[in-house]
């Protein structure tokens, strides 16, 4: 629930500061952006501080090196979301976080069985992730229709 509130949190305050004359933010794939960026911030850090054990045991028993997996999708997702701010690579970025929610979707899937709060069944974690990936794919093919910021 975290990572939605600080997208869409993050987004609009970007958003507004848009509409109160920052001339680059005013485009909405920029704030947008930065949006991601905050919320792979903090889904990346969590790989490492605060949830990194929960994570590992998201992980299908079916793939190999939990922990590895985690350490390798945490940097990626930081990495990606620095590269969401510098325009340069925000399209390559965002190409990767959409592969990124489409490959690890699964554990999600995995995640929601058993005893888990409301936010955490299927369907709220999947409505969840398609917004995340609506996002980037958003950043993306916004990028590509010419929305490039400065």
């Amino acid at each position: 629930m975290e990572p939605l509130i600080t997208l869409v949190a993050v987004t609009g305050l970007l958003l507004l500061a848009g509409a109160l004359g920052s001339v680059r933010l005013r485009q909405p794939t920029v704030a947008l952006r930065g949006g991601l960026a905050a919320m792979f911030t903090l889904t990346g850090g969590a790989h490492f501080v605060g949830m990194r054990e929960e994570l590992v045991a998201m992980v299908p028993p079916a793939l190999p090196a939990p922990g590895l997996l985690i350490t390798v999708t945490g940097v990626a997702e930081l990495a990606c979301a620095l590269g969401l701010l510098w325009s340069r690579t925000a399209r390559v970025s965002a190409a990767v976080l959409s592969a990124m929610l489409v490959m690890m979707f699964p554990a999600n899937v995995y995640a929601a069985g058993g005893d888990v709060p409301w936010w955490d069944e299927l369907g709220p974690r999947t409505a969840t992730q398609a917004v995340f990936l609506a996002a980037t794919v958003t950043v993306l093919i916004g990028w590509e229709r010419g929305c490039r910021a400065p």
